[in-house]
């Protein structure tokens, strides 16, 4: 499956810095003088303005970016584009710029709209080794060389030290045409990265290997270290990135991917129509949203959808991946993915995947290509402690074009203990509803208080045999059984998602049930072991008495 996401780093380097290295003047060129004292400064550029200017209002604005690039932005200091024009050029920030949390540099449009940078094969707005930034209101737009070599904004650490670099926002900008739409990156000999990270109201379309990504070294089982902390991802969509099909050695087109991070929240964020041209013969393939080489991740009421992968494998909505521990998934909507609609996956034996929660979530119709999968799909090597709980997942196969090996709702592979499957609906239209690998004994995977509904033929796989009966699979498994009484359903949970077609407008209202008394009653925390949190998916208070699935009864007023 996956490894880090590999991200090539874009260097931009300024024309003061270059003057330095050189020790000489560059003929025929203006080097605008940032004022020796006071400050800080705000600095306009406008496609109507003079290079000879002050650029320290918007009457005497620079005219290019090159020009104010010359500039070493210190704390407070502004650049400010004119709103609704078009710059030629890039941005670049190196260690001896920036500023701080209390007095960040800030790079923004001005006037009415947005401004537009258009660099020349390269980057947009590239940060290095340095901190305290604000990138606001502004839109990046590749040509064809950045769309291989060039990221709309990227941040690199690239220093060794333990000192992580706080403050970076990046908020109301889009970035699209680039290798990478935004790329925050530390590199193998950096020990830390990037902190205190807020990302907003993002738009991040039609790049070629990726939306958003993070990265850090190379992740250490023994010695866990994670590059970046404290991130606020939220509202961001990312669509269209379309992976590179020339790219088969590692995984391209996801529309999030987060690697070697540490708290972190993404929320009430849309990944839709990635991955549709990734490589054919890709081992690894992308994801809507997912995490990997990372603790204390939460992803939570975001959506994701129509994900795509070109070779057999992923193309999923969510995933938490390699060596991700102490995370959760929970109030995400996921539907009409190639791969699963949440999958969690080990393929390296470090053991340092555990302690993750998958709940509340909903899954509609995923696996659309690729039927090895299912709605929610978990196995892996060293994998322990992984809670599934208060899902609902709606699988309707037929008329697939796997129809002969039909996807299920549920599907469980070796190489986990400690799992808990509880509480969840589990409904398909007479297909599988759970493919399990192995006959596992209740110690290492334990299943309870799960509606299993089917209008059609009830099928449950588990190990070598199939059972046409919940009492017949629980008397065999010793599965759905608490102090030696039955548990799990087959009820009707009176869905209209079993019958409703999916449109561009999905909503999880589909997955509702539609006859609350007749949803069979969930394990309460006493039983299951369990606390299910304070809401359900729709952020309804949870009420003592608990049932099946992501969406619960409404509180009484």
């Amino acid at each position: 499956m996956k490894r880090s996401q590999a991200t090539k780093t874009v260097a931009g380097v300024s024309a003061a810095v270059l003057l330095l290295l050189t020790g000489c003047d560059v003929q025929g060129i203006y080097r605008p003088a940032r004022p020796a004292t006071g400050g800080p400064y705000t600095f306009y550029v406008s496609p109507d303005g003079d290079d000879k200017n002050d650029g320290l209002s918007p009457q005497k604005p620079w005219k290019t970016l090159d020009h104010a690039n010359a500039v070493r932005f210190q704390p407070g200091d502004q650049l400010r584009l004119k709103g609704g024009e078009r710059f030629r050029g890039s941005v670049s920030l190196d260690k001896t710029e920036a500023g701080s949390a209390t007095r960040p540099v800030v790079i923004e449009s001005y006037g009415t709209g947005r401004a537009t940078i258009a660099p020349r094969g390269t980057s947009g707005i590239t940060v290095r080794d340095t901190a305290g930034v604000e990138i606001r209101n502004i839109a990046l737009v590749g040509d064809r060389r950045a769309l291989r070599e060039g990221v709309g904004i990227a941040f690199r650490k690239t220093l060794p030290g333990s000192r992580r670099l706080d403050h970076v926002t990046i908020t109301n900008v889009e970035a699209r045409g680039f290798q990478n739409g935004i790329s925050v990156g530390a590199e193998k000999d950096a020990a830390v990265g990037f902190g205190d990270v807020r990302i907003a109201d993002v738009s991040v379309h039609h790049n070629l290997e990726g939306g958003l990504v993070f990265y850090g070294p190379e992740f250490e089982a023994d010695n866990p270290a994670y590059a970046h902390s404290g991130l606020r991802i939220e509202r961001v969509k990312a669509y269209s990135n379309t992976g590179d099909p020339k790219s088969g050695a590692r995984n391209t087109g996801s529309g999030i991917a987060l690697g070697s991070v540490r708290d972190v929240t993404v929320t009430r964020s849309v990944a839709h129509d990635n991955g549709a041209r990734s490589a054919a013969d890709a081992e690894e393939g992308p994801e809507g949203i997912w995490v990997y080489d990372s603790t204390r991740v939460v992803l939570e009421n975001n959506r994701s959808y129509r994900n795509r992968t070109g070779s057999r494998v992923d193309g999923g909505g969510f995933g938490l991946d390699n060596n991700v521990s102490f995370s959760v998934m929970q109030y995400n909507l996921a539907y009409g993915n190639d791969g699963p609609g949440f999958l969690v996956y080990s393929g390296q034996s470090t053991g340092a995947h555990r302690n993750n929660t998958v709940r509340f979530n909903m899954s509609w119709d995923d696996a659309r290509k690729l039927p090895q999968y299912g709605g929610i799909v978990a196995y892996g090597t060293r994998m322990r402690n992984l809670d599934i709980y208060h899902n609902t997942v709606v699988m309707r196969t037929e008329g697939l074009a796997s129809a002969g090996n039909r996807p299920p709702a549920l599907r469980l592979r070796d190489g986990m203990r400690g799992v808990r499957v509880l509480n969840n609906i589990f409904a398909t239209d007479g297909g599988p509803l759970l493919e399990a690998e192995s006959s596992y004994a209740p110690a290492t995977l334990r299943l309870q208080g799960n509606d299993y509904y089917s209008t059609g033929p009830w099928s449950l796989g588990w190990g070598a045999k199939r059972f046409a009966s919940l009492a017949g699979w629980r008397t065999a498994s010793r599965q759905e059984t608490l102090d030696g009484e039955p548990t799990g359903s087959v009820d009707d949970p009176c869905l209209r998602g079993l019958a409703a077609p999916i449109a561009d407008s999905a909503g999880a209202s589909d997955l509702v049930p539609r006859c609350e008394d007749e949803v069979p009653a969930a394990l309460g925390p006493q039983a299951s072991g369990v606390n299910p949190g304070p809401v359900d998916y729709f952020g309804n208070r949870i009420r003592e008495a608990l049932t099946v699935g992501a969406a619960q009864p409404r509180p009484a007023d």
